[in-house]
């Protein structure tokens, strides 16, 4: 996607580029040969191309980095609420606009809140996008002993729904096979549903001066200013602040607030998901 916007942006500016130096400095001369020689005047090939091309590209340049963006979800960490094969719609405007590639905000239009489902660049390695539940705001303390979640001391309240069931793919076999349990957890004013199957917990160790875990079952944070603490859905099965920290404000992109299509590989497209509002 980062590559994408960089050639989006080089080509836009291209084009524009050179119809622009057409109107101004070529398009006079070549009308008064025409008229000269009585031929009429031909555009040249790289000009036509360009007057077509750039407010087509100008579009979607604007609508890519002002409006919304498309993104795939490559991996299980989100489901059950995101499933690998979603095709999901990302609000530009959510968290202040931003210039393309170079990710400066040049207007504030919200910050995100608890619940939200965010796609942000990924802190170790900021060319690729990942998406996750913001579970902590800047100056929250947040408390995980087992699968429960504490935020500044308040348990999280969390209800049974049942054992996990259907789906498609390995991410789903998974979940079925260790006996994952669905709850439907209340984020502020989110509710959804996650997964949880704390028999295949992910390890590791995660410390920072305002951090420590040493595991996904056990760990206190203090989130500093301008981050945030995010989580996957798929609670046993997700890489996030648990493991590499916060999400800078810099970093974010986006708030994810629809699936526009879903393709189930060889079981073909997903109809049922299609248009689904991402809660």
């Amino acid at each position: 996607m980062q590559y994408f916007s960089l050639i989006l942006l080089l080509l836009t500016v291209l084009s524009g580029l050179v119809w622009l130096f057409d109107v101004v400095f070529l398009r006079k001369r070549r009308m008064a040969r025409a008229g000269v020689g009585g031929l009429p005047a031909r555009e040249p090939w790289t000009v036509d191309y360009s007057r077509s091309l750039f407010p087509v590209l100008a579009a979607v340049l604007l609508f890519r980095s002002f409006i919304a963006e498309p993104f795939r979800i490559p991996s299980g960490s989100m489901m059950p609420t995101l499933k690998v094969g979603d095709f999901i719609l990302v609000n530009k405007f959510a968290y202040g606009l931003r210039l393309p590639v170079f990710h400066t905000r040049i207007l504030s239009t919200g910050e995100p809140q608890r619940g939200d489902v965010v796609v942000f660049r990924y802190p170790l390695k900021p060319s690729e996008d990942y998406i996750k539940r913001v579970i902590g705001l800047p100056g929250d303390t947040i408390r995980i002993r087992g699968e429960q979640i504490y935020i500044n001391g308040k348990l999280v309240p969390t209800q049974l729904v049942g054992p996990y069931q259907g789906g498609y793919g390995r991410e789903s076999r998974l979940l079925e096979a260790n006996g994952a349990m669905v709850y439907r957890e209340h984020l502020g004013a989110h509710t959804n549903e996650i997964a949880e199957m704390p028999q295949i917990a992910m390890g590791g160790t995660y410390q920072s001066p305002t951090c420590h875990f040493e595991n996904t079952h056990d760990g206190t944070c203090t989130v500093p200013a301008h981050s945030y603490f995010v989580m996957g859905d798929n609670r046993d099965n997700s890489e996030d602040s648990r493991f590499w920290g916060f999400v800078p404000q810099r970093n974010l992109v986006g708030k994810a607030f629809m699936i526009w299509f879903s393709w189930r590989g060889p079981h073909g497209i997903d109809f049922k998901r299609i248009g689904t509002m991402i809660h």
